[in-house]
């Protein structure tokens, strides 16, 4: 069994899922810092040189390799979810959890964690907010049908959502 978590960049997902590879004594893998690994490059600089395609190829091979990687909690991309190839990996043995949270939430984690702005290059020609609501309102149906489960990571500590998601978890061991 693996757990996998999806949702837009600042749901928390590498977070939560630390804390849960270490609850479970499984280990976590971040596909974004494995998919720098094999370009060599930052993200950011994978979108500069080569464009978001050339990416997207980079996070498929990445995820289909992940195959057969169990236990594992995995965090995937936000964008992991844009092609179907992907998500039948990541559903593969795996409980496939949505975190979600509002717009307005996204845009402050995001503009709050250097790091990110670092990394991770704007998708679109908008900023924050104007670029965050599109993205969403495209992405959103694409999480749901991809999910096992919607948790909202709104107004919750990373610990309270990890905590839901290994309630979770043992239920459907049950």
């Amino acid at each position: 069994m693996r757990l996998v978590l999806i949702g837009y960049r600042g749901t928390g997902k590498t977070t939560v899922g630390r804390l849960l590879a270490e609850s479970l004594g499984w280990p976590f893998i971040d596909t974004d810092p494995l998919i720098e690994q094999r370009a060599g490059l930052p993200i950011r600089e994978i979108f500069a040189r080569f464009g978001e395609d050339h990416f997207r190829d980079l996070e498929s091979g990445v995820i289909a390799d992940l195959d057969g990687q169990d236990p594992a909690v995995i965090s995937a991309g936000g964008g992991a979810i844009l092609r179907d190839e992907n998500v039948a990996h990541l559903r593969k043995d795996s409980l496939v959890v949505w975190l979600t949270a509002s717009a307005e939430t996204l845009h402050q984690r995001i503009a709050g964690d250097a790091t990110t702005a670092a990394r991770r290059p704007n998708l679109t020609n908008l900023i924050g907010l104007d670029e965050i609501r599109p993205l969403l309102a495209v992405r959103e149906p694409l999480y749901r049908r991809a999910a096992d489960i919607e948790i909202s990571a709104e107004f919750r500590t990373p610990g309270r959502i990890a905590d839901e998601i290994l309630c979770e978890l043992q239920h459907r061991k049950q």
